[in-house]
């Protein structure tokens, strides 16, 4: 149970939450800048100029490659500090000393330090930092004070102007697969979102990346050759080794992560180019690195608590076409790899949500059509509210409207419809059902009373869309 101390801090940090942070961009600049300005308040200038930092960027794979990075260097016993984004059930998800999410007691004494620091400066032409940026450079105090040998830092949303980008000097950098994600803020252009993501490039400072569309890779390697930045391609990791992480996806994001924490071991001294020649094999410190990391909300299997052999919830917080494919083909092929091991009869239900700046025209059909491709269909769908209620302080920066006529829900449904009828007509089968319930932990009951009706059907849901919703699930279910 959380400590009233530890409330009371997160009341504090939802004060900082801006409903328009997402939508107004004419200000990023301004408020760019003011970073600096805090951390000269927090006394924290010199302190992160000499950190020694793996910075990430990309549209999907982020948190994946700052993970597997964390894992592979604590094998070689340093002591590492990761920040990630979003968090799915409790804000302190984002800050982990070796491994392990910070303690309440830890987090309320940083917190304060930092809010009453900052709160004593406010001005007109210095207010307090919005949530997000709190957030980094409560990120930057913490591993300040405890004094960890890395930092993993994982870019919130594009790169230039993004907090994290405050640093100066990281050790090297990494941009993973970039697709049309935040195109609000971004750009609608892959080339607008590469120049956005490559804001992180720093003077000198070695950069990786994975196979990218040319439009992307273009802009990447001009923004490179201004600042003398050496580029390189990597490809995706031999699918031989065993990745803590589910989904052939994965294979790209531990590939770059091998070589930033290679690079990054060379640079401060560690392991000379002999001992990671890639000739040899990867060494045991990165094979057990990889088959060991582990990241809430990616490709988890959940059994339901009240009925574990009865539904079985798959859940992927994917929320961009290309990941949306990822996670169909990743569902598919754990619901084949069950049907070979299970006689009972199984069903595929989908549950879904996304936020309402995202089209999901562009997202449901890619999920659709890759698990019909592989053979996988779901007997109903499931739409239920944007709103979050459950999760400890909001995991985006930004408040989602309430939609309590549930407009929103409807059109999804209305898109998903669209594709089932197409789909019916043009292959003569029956058309699934989809509804749409006012709440998550109705369409939960709902759910389990299906189950209760047919004891001798398991049902396989999909839970996707939004991290919100896979964060809230997980909380509702393990209640």
């Amino acid at each position: 149970m959380a400590s009233a101390r530890y409330q009371d801090a997160l009341e504090a940090l939802s004060s900082l939450i801006t409903k328009r942070t997402r939508f107004v961009n004419s200000n990023q600049s301004q408020r760019f800048r003011l970073l600096f300005h805090y951390l000269k308040v927090l006394e924290l200038e010199d302190a992160v100029s000499q950190m020694k930092i793996i910075h990430v960027a990309g549209t999907k794979g982020k948190g994946s490659t700052c993970t597997f990075s964390e894992c592979i260097l604590r094998n070689y016993g340093l002591r590492t500090g990761l920040f990630t984004s979003p968090h799915l059930i409790d804000v302190r998800e984002r800050f982990r000393l070796n491994g392990i999410e910070i303690s309440q007691e830890k987090f309320v004494e940083y917190f304060w330090f930092c809010f009453h620091k900052l709160k004593e400066k406010t001005s007109n032409e210095s207010p307090m930092p919005t949530y997000f940026c709190f957030l980094v450079l409560l990120a930057f105090k913490i591993f300040a004070t405890e004094q960890v040998d890395v930092v993993i830092l994982e870019v919130g949303l594009g790169g230039r102007f993004d907090a994290t980008n405050v640093i100066q000097k990281p050790v090297v950098c990494g941009i993973t697969s970039l697709g049309y994600d935040h195109m609000e803020i971004l750009g609608h252009t892959l080339a607008e979102i590469a120049a956005e993501k490559a804001g992180i490039f720093k003077s000198g400072v070695p950069a990786f990346t994975v196979p990218q569309p040319n439009e992307a890779m273009r802009v990447l390697n001009e923004k490179a050759s201004q600042l003398e930045v050496n580029l390189q391609v990597v490809e995706p990791l031999d699918t031989s080794h065993k990745l803590g992480l589910q989904g052939e996806h994965q294979y790209l994001n531990a590939g770059l992560a091998v070589a930033l924490c290679t690079t990054f071991l060379q640079e401060i001294g560690i392991e000379d180019k002999n001992g990671l020649n890639k000739t040899n094999g990867l060494p045991e410190k990165f094979i057990s690195g990889l088959s060991n990391a582990y990241l809430m909300g990616r490709a988890m299997i959940v059994p339901d608590t009240e009925l574990p052999e009865e539904i079985v919830f798959y859940l992927d917080g994917a929320h961009s076409p290309e990941s949306m494919e990822a996670c169909a083909t990743w569902f598919s092929k754990q619901i084949k790899q069950n049907q070979e091991r299970n006689k009972k009869i199984s069903e595929q239900i989908l549950l879904f949500n996304c936020m309402s700046v995202r089209d999901p025209s562009l997202l449901l059909p890619r999920l659709r059509s890759k698990c019909i491709d592989q053979g996988v269909g779901f007997k109903k769908a499931v739409f239920v509210p944007n709103v979050s209620v459950y999760n400890q302080v909001g995991s985006w920066s930004i408040v989602e409207p309430r939609v309590d006529s549930m407009t929103w829900q409807f059109s999804l449904q209305r898109v998903w419809e669209r594709l089932a009828r197409g789909e019916a007509k043009s292959k003569g089968k029956e058309e699934e059902k989809s509804f749409v319930l006012p709440s998550l932990p109705i369409a939960v009951d709902w759910l389990r009373e299906n189950a209760r009706r047919s004891k001798q059907v398991r049902f396989q849901v999909l839970v996707t869309g939004s991290l919100h919703l896979v964060g809230d699930l997980l909380r509702l279910i393990k209640k």
